[in-house]
């Protein structure tokens, strides 16, 4: 007989398909090492105290509820979906999708579905019958298992699917006709496991470095060089966290000064900088940042 695994090991589900590039990236950026050989479905980790499986998104949710997993990477609209009992611990924001209907355009009246009785296809099957009886369409269901986009119009009149580009939609001549809800790749925990004192601090040690990465995508490091006299007015006009990093140059030069700004910040804020009298400007990336 196998042992067992060790209690206090947190089990880790990782997510097979489209996000797991993401996934296994955002975790090496963090130092944190995934090896899986081919075809196998259990990588090593290199953080202590973890132990990793590869399932299906779903899956991995399913696996949470049932306290075989005790955090998991998946979408968020699985979990609304399969409606379970689980804790988000973090917004990767990456896979961002919008959960759209979507339709032949050819069967539309006035942009909507026509007034009489439809087949929806989809593989959410609990989202799109709440759907349906929202907007109170008169319409069966039929639960599709992927590539749910090629069932209209011979199979299907209309669809709830995924869409990140809506690319797929438009090559199979479907428009978007109502948006359900907005999903991407977040990292979930079983409540249970967050009410174990070794698990939970294992587990925000590790939220705790992958946010650090998030964080860091969302900044640049900028550091000038200042006099005396222009000081003030560049520290006035200078985001950061909290305070700007300020150290004298040697011999009394002036000043260097160091912050970590919002990238979307950059363009307006360098040439304002230069207007205020910085000089050598240097913007680069951080790996992490750490509040």
């Amino acid at each position: 007989m196998a042992p067992c695994s060790n209690p206090e090991t947190v089990k880790l589900g990782l997510p097979k398909g489209r996000m797991q590039a993401g996934v296994f990236k955002l975790l090496e950026d963090a130092g944190v090492q995934v090896r899986a050989a081919e075809r196998t479905y259990r990588p090593s980790v290199s953080l202590a105290g973890f132990e990793a499986k590869i399932l299906k998104p779903q899956n991995v949710i399913e696996m949470l509820a049932a306290g075989s997993r005790d955090i998991g990477f998946a979408g968020r609209d699985w979990v609304g979906e399969l409606q379970v009992d689980v804790v988000e611990l973090l917004d990767t924001m990456m896979d961002p999708v919008r959960l759209v209907a979507a339709a032949p355009a050819a069967l539309l009246e006035n942009g909507g579905l026509p007034k009489r009785r439809l087949l929806i296809a989809s593989e959410y099957e609990r989202i799109t019958r709440g759907w349906i009886a929202e907007r109170q369409i008169d319409a069966d269901f039929v639960l599709s298992y992927g590539a749910t986009e090629v069932f209209p119009p011979e199979d299907a009149d209309c669809i709830v699917d995924n869409a990140a580009t809506g690319e797929t939609l438009r090559a199979n001549s479907l428009v978007i006709i109502d948006e359900l809800m907005c999903s991407s790749t977040r990292l979930y925990a079983n409540p249970r496991a967050l009410d174990d004192t070794v698990k939970r601090e294992v587990i925000s040690d590790l939220v705790l470095l992958l946010k650090s990465v998030l964080e860091a995508k969302e900044r640049r490091m900028v550091e000038l060089n200042v006099s005396s006299e222009a000081l003030p007015a560049v520290l006035e006009i200078m985001p950061s966290m909290k305070q700007p990093t300020v150290s004298q140059l040697a011999g009394s030069a002036g000043f260097v000064v160091k912050a970590a700004v919002l990238r979307r910040e950059l363009p307006a804020l360098i040439p304002l900088i230069h207007a205020r009298g910085g000089t050598d400007i240097i913007v680069f990336e951080p790996s992490q940042i750490v509040p």
